[in-house]
């Protein structure tokens, strides 16, 4: 999965010295390399009589603290019986997905249900929420939601994947790291597996580059403000736990696997 840049962090952090140099001469050598990524795929469209919020983002995707600045968009995740469809909240700062919600339709309440879970986990004052202009988003009950909670809405350009380059980011891990290697018999069993990823590998474990090669966790264990309020992201909430399923983080999180094992039966190997 990982490259030798992130192999290379991990390795340091294990207190383990080695350079990338021969990190990547040795996986060379042994015919291997850290996963690719798929074209983007877009899934949302634009009403035609939205009235889109201005973009107070401008492409400039930096934070200096937590809550300050929110990314989301929706990706769908094909199974054996129709689209999951993946809604994310992203806290620019971090890099930590502050909030999610899955549902085999792409109705606002999916988006209605990411937002419920990054306000109820962060408690923000005044954060702006950067999207796209899908009509999920520029929907009255999206923005009533987000007047409600004293969240900023920012919306970028139509048709341009840099407005909100940061989300589309995260979307090509997920897609590289998990989609582009599983196959899914059931929308269930893809819930059961985003949900591992999130929770149990991007948030807590997974390096990015971004971060010094720390993970969102860490970074923020390490950098959190005093204000910020320490709730633990990962815990089944209202909306968590109707997006977790069966998954065994409910009870406690566990390393997310490099590879499907015999531990989900749900998924199939398609390498």
């Amino acid at each position: 999965m990982y490259g030798a840049p992130r192999i290379h962090a991990e390795l340091v952090a294990r207190g383990q010295r080695v350079s990338r140099k021969r990190i990547a001469r040795l996986m060379r050598a042994a015919h291997l390399r850290g996963v690719s990524r798929r074209k983007v795929v877009v899934t949302t469209t634009r009403a035609v009589d939205a009235r889109p919020a201005p973009d107070l983002v401008r492409r400039a995707f930096t934070a200096t603290g937590p809550n300050q600045l929110w990314v989301a968009d929706i990706t769908y995740i094909p199974t054996g019986r129709g689209f999951l469809f993946l809604a994310v909240v992203l806290d620019v700062w971090s890099r930590r997905i502050v909030g999610w919600a899955m549902e085999t339709h792409l109705r606002t309440t999916l988006v209605l249900a990411a937002l419920d879970m990054a306000v109820e986990q962060r408690q923000p004052r005044a954060v702006i929420h950067h999207s796209d202009q899908g009509c999920q988003y520029t929907a009255l009950a999206f923005g009533v939601q987000c007047r409600q909670a004293g969240v900023r809405p920012s919306m970028g350009s139509v048709g341009d994947c840099y407005d909100n380059a940061l989300c589309e980011s995260f979307f090509a891990t997920l897609e590289c790291e998990l989609l582009d290697r599983c196959s899914f018999p059931t929308p269930a069993a893809a819930r059961t597996a985003v949900f591992d990823c999130i929770a149990g590998w991007y948030n807590t474990q997974r390096r990015h580059s971004a971060l010094a090669y720390d993970s969102p966790l860490h970074f923020e264990q390490r950098h959190r403000p005093q204000a910020m309020p320490e709730v633990p992201m990962e815990a089944a909430g209202p909306v968590d736990a109707k997006n977790a399923s069966t998954s065994p983080l409910e009870n406690g999180l566990r390393p997310f696997p490099t590879a499907p094992t015999g531990d989900t039966p749900a998924l199939q190997d398609t390498m």
